[in-house]
């Protein structure tokens, strides 16, 4: 592994403080793309792995407290997802640690599970706790994943010499390899029947 090159501390800052922000919107694209930048010396492991379990960590529990004050506004602002959000809460109803330790892995149901945690008054603690055990697991999975598989994919690269492109690339196209596997919707359904130990329609 190349060494880390030199950064100054405000530098550092913004980039694991942009990577970790964001993560709950690209998703496995962020840990992925920081294990591929550790493995090229342009982030730190532990640095990728705090920021983005942290960031994604800090999100669930935000959206755990807009379900628990605002579930109301939620239903009114997207009535089109309020099969997606009775088969979440039907879910946490049944098991609450459960789902709440799914929140990273539950692919299809990362927003409405949080959500719905929230809604059906879970104990923060136990929330919490089992959120942020799903959220540094995932984030330490997905940025080994970029780590270990990062290199060959950029040595097939050829055609750019920026390793900055390349980093982008390799990230973008390990996440829509991911993406594509996992097909949302189909995962949503799955997620629940296993959740659940049922069927539930979503």
């Amino acid at each position: 592994m190349r060494q880390l090159h030199h950064m100054t501390l405000l530098e550092k800052l913004w980039k694991y403080t942009a990577l970790g922000a964001s993560s709950i919107v690209f998703e496995e694209a962020n840990p992925i793309f920081g294990g591929i930048a550790a493995r090229h010396g342009r982030a730190g492991m532990l640095g990728v792995v705090v920021a983005v379990a942290l960031g994604t960590w800090v999100a669930s529990v935000a959206l755990y407290y807009v379900g628990r004050w605002r579930i109301d506004w939620v239903r009114a602002r997207w009535p089109e997802k309020h099969r997606l959000l009775d088969g979440a809460l039907d879910i946490v109803h049944r098991h609450p640690w459960r789902a709440s330790l799914a929140v990273r892995f539950a692919w299809g149901l990362r927003l409405p599970l949080p959500i719905a945690c929230g809604a059906a008054q879970l104990p923060i603690g136990l929330y919490t706790l089992a959120s942020g055990i799903s959220c540094w697991l995932w984030a330490i999975i997905f940025a080994y994943i970029g780590l270990a598989f990062g290199s060959a994919a950029i040595a097939l690269l050829s055609f750019t010499h920026q390793l900055e492109v390349r980093l982008g690339l390799v990230a973008l196209l390990l996440s829509i390899v991911l993406l594509s596997i996992m097909r949302r919707r189909f995962m949503a359904e799955r997620t629940a029947r296993i959740l659940a130990g049922k069927s539930i329609p979503i």
